[in-house]
């Protein structure tokens, strides 16, 4: 079958589209033929090599995909050849402490499709039967490869760890990229009175239009100048912030007492200076957040098979221009997601 993958950690041009082994299906795994592909930052980061990731190259990456069940392992039972399918990334064991309390992002054994084993972004993928959501024949191949990833890790984000509550005030960080639109549009759907920021006017023009209410411009904007002017000094309820070091410190100014902030990455560095005083005094919490439980993923996504939520597609590609992708990602071209295409 034809892939994309790469043999090594570096810049884009490590990326190949080119021939890889077919997978093979074990018993509790199904055959999907792949028709569309997503990146997520997460494939930037896999491709340029993270601390303790240790790989088996060629590496096939990808963590968002969908397409057409061609074969089931023999103790597969949720589905059968010519169904549509959809990628859930995140694999748990099942079996830990945290999987028997319905925690499956804290499993011992977690993983993430794509980053950790062999990904989707191929002609064909072998994939275990839990990780798999069923996709309406009504919901377009783009639309089910691009909503997954972002919108399970956003609701996790918003309605399991920060518990949003019609009324409640939220700062959203990075809301022109995959996690922050999804975010935004969550947030609104949940009642709540949503600032975003981003870095240019015509992409938070985008953000505005999927329930915004006050978009900043980092670029020429203090996000906690115009916090501080819109609330009336009071602050925000929740902040989502997976930019890390540039906004941490503001972004805990930005709290009203006893708000919580909820992180789901560091792009600009993980290790931010904190003003422990501010957060025992104004009584703030910090929640860390990584991708959903399955139940949380198969929740939102019915959402967005309906209607109620849409990923925004920046670019429709080719799967041999992964590499452009990588670089729209890289260069913040658009608003949202980068999808893939199987020829």
């Amino acid at each position: 079958m034809k892939a994309v993958q790469f043999s090594g950690h570096g810049d884009r041009d490590v990326i190949e589209y080119g021939e890889h082994p077919d997978p093979e299906i074990g018993a509790h795994e199904v055959l999907v033929e792949i028709k569309a592909g997503a990146l997520n930052h997460l494939d930037l980061w896999t491709r340029r090599g993270l601390p303790g990731l240790d790989l088996t190259f060629p590496h096939v990456p990808g963590s968002d995909g969908a397409g057409v069940v061609r074969e089931v392992g023999a103790h597969v039972q949720r589905f059968e050849p010519g169904d549509r399918v959809a990628l859930l990334a995140g694999v748990s064991c099942g079996r830990c402490e945290f999987c028997r309390k319905g925690e499956d992002p804290l499993c011992d054994r977690y993983h993430i499709i794509g980053e950790h084993t062999s990904g989707v972004h191929a002609e064909y993928a072998s994939i275990p039967e839990a990780n798999l959501a069923p996709v309406p024949s009504h919901v377009d191949w783009s639309t089910a490869a691009a909503a997954p990833l972002v919108f399970m890790t956003a609701w996790r984000m918003l309605i399991n760890r920060a518990s949003v509550t019609p009324g409640d005030s939220v700062l959203i960080h990075g809301s022109t990229g995959g996690v922050g639109h999804a975010a935004v549009q969550i947030a609104n759907h949940a009642g709540a009175t949503v600032y975003a920021t981003g870095g240019l006017d015509e992409k938070l023009a985008v953000v505005a239009d999927l329930g915004a209410d006050v978009c900043i411009n980092y670029e020429t904007d203090s996000f906690k100048d115009i916090i501080y002017e819109e609330t009336k000094g009071r602050g925000v309820d929740i902040v989502i912030d997976h930019v890390g070091e540039a906004t941490w410190d503001d972004s805990l100014k930005c709290l009203v007492k006893g708000g919580e902030l909820v992180t789901c990455g560091a792009t600009t560095g993980g290790m931010p200076p904190t003003n422990v005083n501010r957060l025992f005094w104004k009584q703030l919490t910090i929640h860390g957040s990584t991708m959903s439980t399955l139940g949380e993923a198969e929740r939102v996504l019915e959402l967005v098979w309906q209607g109620e939520f849409e990923p925004v597609i920046r670019a429709e590609l080719p799967m041999q221009e992964t590499a452009e992708g990588h670089r729209l990602l890289e260069e913040r071209e658009g608003v949202g997601k980068v999808v893939l295409l199987a020829e």
